[in-house]
């Protein structure tokens, strides 16, 4: 899938914005889009970014801690 940058919105921004998720994602968009770090931190408007599946991603996991183990 192909998401568009608004002007200065960041990575992680646009995987909130498109999957509804961060985790486990920016770090694949930066993967998939080699060059794009060299951008800075806040994107160009227009900037044209392939964002991964999210069907195929990792599922978002929370650490839990048992305290009676």
């Amino acid at each position: 899938m192909i998401a568009t940058a608004q002007d200065g919105e960041t990575v992680d921004a646009i995987c909130w914005r498109v999957l509804g998720r961060t985790a486990g994602v920016t770090e694949q968009v930066f993967h998939r889009n080699r060059g794009l770090a060299d951008l800075g931190a806040q994107l160009p408007g227009g900037t044209k970014i392939d964002l991964p599946d999210i069907a195929a991603a990792e599922p978002a996991r929370r650490q839990t801690i048992s305290l009676w183990d």
